[in-house]
């Protein structure tokens, strides 16, 4: 099968909102639901396995920032049209830069709904949350709306900061094919069909990388007891 049926995308979406409520880690939803897209979808299963391992075999985000690397800095819009930078937002405790691929992923959903229900004990460890797509600003606010983040979502429109940090990625012609009952390029703005690889960069407010967490397989995420001990070890001076 190389198109998924009416039928198959309500399983899906039936699958995906049992694993956003099961009880469980992050990692255990996510790993439920993508053996349920494996079984209701395989193909497209198998060709993220082929592209996967494409991108370990190349080094997909390892040269993204390292613990004690900079972090580069960003002044991108959020889903109001409101510019914000890392430096404004350093300035008030470690700030956790989150990358996602889109309101329509399911991953980047169970990862951020996982997030919002851990945002009030990441603040009471004086973090703060920011997440960054691809998406024009009417889908980031979509995202936001959807999953009730009370956190910025910032429009990396054409992905230059992913790109800056070594995260972008080109999906190519197979998975293109498969995703193509959705409007990707409308979602964008533009025909490339490349996305960031989903990763979490925790910075203190030196500017510094304290924590990150990248992986090519998107169907992985950063475990949230990971992220709260990230946040709560992060530290240092103020940014100058």
């Amino acid at each position: 099968m190389t198109q998924l049926s009416p039928a198959d995308a309500d399983r899906l979406r039936q699958a995906f909102l049992s694993c956003r409520e099961m009880d469980g880690t992050l990692d255990e939803r996510l790993s439920a639901y993508a053996a349920a897209s494996r079984d209701v979808f395989p193909a497209y299963s198998e060709a993220v396995d082929r592209l996967v391992t494409r991108l370990k075999k190349n080094g997909g985000g390892e040269n993204a920032p390292k613990p004690g690397d900079l972090m580069p800095p960003f002044l991108l819009p959020d889903e109001t049209g409101s510019l914000v930078s890392l430096q404004a937002l350093i300035a008030g405790g470690p700030v956790v830069v989150m990358f996602y691929r889109g309101h329509w992923c399911p991953y980047c959903r169970l990862n951020v709904s996982a997030v919002v229900k851990a945002q009030g004990l990441l603040e009471t460890l004086g973090g703060r949350i920011v997440a960054i797509m691809p998406e024009t600003q009417k889908y980031a606010a979509q995202f936001k709306l959807e999953s009730a983040a009370p956190f910025p979502v910032l429009t990396d429109l054409d992905n230059g900061y992913a790109l800056s940090l070594n995260l972008a990625i080109w999906l190519g012609a197979e998975i293109q094919q498969l995703l193509s009952y959705l409007d990707i390029s409308g979602f964008h703005g533009n025909e490339a069909w490349i996305l960031p690889i989903p990763a979490v960069f925790v910075v203190g407010r030196d500017g510094r990388v304290k924590a990150r967490f990248v992986d090519p397989d998107f169907r992985k995420r950063m475990e949230i007891d990971d992220l709260i001990a990230a946040v709560k070890t992060a530290g240092g001076q103020p940014f100058v």
